[in-house]
């Protein structure tokens, strides 16, 4: 994670009349070690704070519907009655659209952001290729399923829910299962690379937007607390996180159609690939762009007024190149909308929604 030691000693200079930071977070063991791991650094950064982790526990009636949305909502509305003070999300469940009020006020440095496959025991060695003809894959993403439907036509996508530690219970215990696919980040977190047979690489299975990036959830007129998390921001995760969340916003997709991208950054160029998918890979598009953008090596003060971009805050990161990087996600966007991804969309959100 990146920060400034300056612009740390401000913040707890100007934050010192708030004696205790409280941060929000649901009751799993992932969002526990991300959150565990944001306030590690900000203990770190500074000295004189103290920091309460509060855990929200969703009503169980309630989590049939879309649990993540769910959590986020609740920890918005703990935000939002003053119950704490910043949440800890994985960046890619956050919408490119947030409530008003709230704003992402850090984006940490991204961990890998690609997909890993875990295989079931009997099948350790192989790879997705070699996995015998129809065998089952779990997956709770549209996105992986699509792109990998249309890479390996041997195999069939079955959705599997539930958190990490469910999902890779049922892959062990259950013979329904050859193999899984999740997020490598999330793997990494709770200590279990080991269990990684195969990293999907972007040509095989591009990722979400804001996979593997961390991202601060604050209330969006709390300066003393945008000022604390700000020194957070990672420059390059967040240039990168940016044109992906434009490109989708542009779009208008979301968790209900398949919607990819793959970033980088190299000298001085930001490079975005993004795709769109129908439900079984059949139809897919996908285009490359590039834009100029000069990464700061430093943290640099920029006008106190910044609005948001993309539902996020970070008036530490030069505004011209965050503008740059939001053009480059809509002009993608905009290019495949132009050539047709708009039918695509429609008739997979169509079909998702008649499921």
């Amino acid at each position: 994670m990146s920060g400034n030691g300056d612009a740390a000693a401000t913040a707890e200079e100007n934050s010192s009349k708030m004696r205790v930071i409280r941060v929000g977070t649901r009751k799993s063991q992932l969002a526990r070690i991300q959150t565990d791991s944001v306030v590690a650094t900000l203990k770190a950064l500074y000295p004189g704070l103290q920091f309460e982790i509060r855990d929200k526990i969703l009503d169980t009636a309630l989590s049939k519907i879309g649990e993540k949305s769910l959590f986020t909502k609740e920890l918005e509305l703990a935000l939002e009655r003053n119950e704490v003070d910043l949440v800890v999300h994985s960046l890619k469940d956050l919408p490119t659209v947030l409530p008003p009020g709230f704003t992402i006020g850090a984006i940490c440095k991204r961990e890998s952001p690609y997909d890993a496959v875990v295989f079931h025991p009997k099948f350790v060695g192989k790879t997705l290729e070699t996995l015998p003809e129809k065998s089952v894959v779990g997956t709770s993403s549209l996105r992986r399923a699509a792109q990998l439907q249309r890479k390996f036509p041997h195999l069939e996508f079955k959705s599997i829910r539930g958190n990490l530690n469910t999902r890779l219970r049922k892959l062990d215990e259950l013979q329904e299962f050859s193999a899984i696919i999740l997020a490598a980040a999330g793997l990494q977190r709770m200590g279990w690379q080991n269990r990684v047979g195969q990293i999907l690489h972007p040509e095989e299975c591009m990722y979400a937007v804001g996979q593997g990036a961390l991202g601060v959830e604050v209330r969006a007129k709390d300066q003393d607390v945008l000022d604390l998390v700000g020194v957070l921001h990672d420059p390059e995760t967040l240039l990168r996180c940016i044109a992906e969340r434009a490109f989708l916003r542009h779009l208008e997709g979301g968790c209900s159609v398949p919607v990819a991208v793959h970033t980088a950054m190299k000298d001085g160029q930001l490079y975005l690939t993004g795709g769109v998918w129908s439900l079984n890979g059949a139809d897919s598009m996908q285009e490359t762009m590039q834009a100029t953008i000069h990464v700061p090596a430093q943290h640099e003060d920029g006008p106190e007024d910044d609005p948001q971009l993309v539902g996020i805050t970070a008036r530490n990161i030069p505004r011209r190149a965050q503008l740059a990087a939001e053009s480059l996600g809509i002009s993608l966007a905009t290019l495949l909308l132009n050539k047709g991804a708009k039918n695509i969309l429609d008739v997979a959100r169509q079909l998702n929604d008649a499921h």
